[in-house]
């Protein structure tokens, strides 16, 4: 049994193909439902972000969990095993405790440090819970992978400044736009957790005005209604049908909509700059997972489009300051891998120890009342004699697993040895 994560991720592969393996909160479900029907696997977790998709999973054969892995990324980006592979990622046991913990701590965003992948980690793993997907393997490396990045973030000052996404991109377009955002109009298209980051995010940059346009029009309506000041006389909510018109009237546009399909096509775009006669060029900064522009409006004239690709170059380029704060979080990483470590040890090896000394234990008191039933001829000191000698017998041939066990445990062949005394030993 090995834990392995194989995933593809912002560092390794481009937007297209990172769009095409994106799995939405919606489709989760049937996703972690065909991760769990692979007979080769036994808990998985699947962590969808704007930047990766990785499948955290238990198997029971290394090679052929990965191929399962492989095929089912494949199969839901629309593409083949052999397109996906030179960008696939494939990490096992301590590497993807140490990934996990790093990817929790914000080590391995876009956006250091930032504050949104520890919620999605943790939205992950409570979701394959509720399907029955994640189980006491993933659970422990889950927890401590949730508290190792609360850990980082109160321990060192990696988080300050930007810390999510959704304050970079509005940074983005404040310094794409000739005087900032202040006195622009904003248009925020999908009202989640991103388009929330976003709002909060313009509180501190003054525009005119500011609409919210969702699918749902209450679910905007509910974003505007908790407006503090400056932005709450200022803003409103809209649903996406009144889209078209709301492109026209708006300076900068941010995205943030989950949908397959884009719903800013590239004529959508051309008609609203064509309406902008004498104003300054349409800034559009799409922050969706696949894209929610189509990609070819990017030359559309009076248009300045702005995907992930961009904001992740602009981001990494302000954060460099923050970078003297990656070794006091790698030194906590590392502190806590080791706690992970142990604990695991502790937790898979005692379990199996018990369960074996109780087994033989079983098998010696068995023994010695049947033959206690046969020879009444022996005296009660002789046969404490007997019981001291089968009990200091058995010690000895337990002392030789029971130290493999313990060296062993918290690494794979720990739990293959674990797993061969439960099979011969029926524990």
């Amino acid at each position: 049994m090995s834990v392995v994560v194989v995933g593809i991720e912002q560092s390794s592969a481009p937007l297209h193909l990172l769009e095409q393996v994106s799995v939405a909160e919606d489709q989760l479900p049937k996703a972690l439902a065909s991760l769990r029907d692979q007979s080769n696997l036994s808990e998985a977790v699947i962590v969808s972000t704007c930047l990766r998709t990785e499948v955290y999973a238990v198997v029971e054969r290394f090679h052929d969990g990965v191929e399962g892995i492989e095929e089912f990324l494949a199969t839901l980006g629309g593409t083949t095993v052999e397109t996906l592979a030179e960008h696939l990622t494939v990490r096992f046991d301590d590497d993807v405790v140490d990934h996990l913990f790093s990817v929790a701590s914000g080590l391995d965003s876009a956006v250091l440090g930032e504050s949104e992948v520890l919620g999605q980690v943790r939205r992950a793993w409570d979701r394959a819970r509720r399907e029955r997907a994640s189980g006491p393997v993933l659970g422990t490396l889950f927890r401590h992978a949730v508290g190792t990045g609360r850990r980082v973030r109160s321990e060192t000052a990696i988080a300050r400044g930007i810390t999510s996404l959704s304050h970079g991109a509005v940074a983005l377009a404040a310094e794409r736009t000739d005087g900032g955002l202040s006195g622009t109009r904003v248009l925020v298209v999908g009202a989640g957790e991103m388009g929330d980051g976003i709002i909060r995010a313009l509180g501190a940059c003054d525009p005119a005005a500011l609409v919210v346009a969702n699918r749902t029009v209450q679910r905007a309506r509910a974003l505007v209604e908790h407006l503090g000041d400056p932005l709450a006389g200022r803003a409103s909510a809209t649903d996406l049908t009144r889209l078209r018109q709301q492109l026209s009237e708006a300076d900068v546009v941010f995205t943030s909509v989950t949908s397959v399909q884009p719903v800013v096509d590239r004529e959508m775009l051309a008609a609203a700059a064509q309406r902008r006669t004498g104003r300054s060029p349409l800034l559009v900064v799409d922050l969706g997972m696949p894209r929610n522009v189509e990609p070819d409006a990017v030359d559309v004239e009076g248009v300045t489009l702005l995907d992930m690709d961009a904001l992740r170059a602009a981001v990494e380029a302000a954060l460099s300051g923050r970078q003297g704060e990656v070794a006091h979080a790698r030194v906590i990483v590392a502190d806590e891998l080791e706690r992970y470590r142990a604990a695991t040890r502790a937790r898979g090896a005692a379990p199996v120890i018990a369960a074996l000394r109780t087994r033989a234990e079983e098998a010696r008191q068995g023994e010695l009342d049947r033959q206690r039933a046969k020879h009444g001829e022996l005296t009660d000191a002789q046969w404490e004699q007997v019981d001291l000698v089968t009990r200091a017998t058995m010690a000895k041939l337990l002392h030789q697993p029971t130290v493999a066990l313990k060296d062993a445990a918290g690494t794979s062949r720990g739990e293959r040895l674990v797993e061969s005394l439960r099979t011969l030993f029926d524990l």
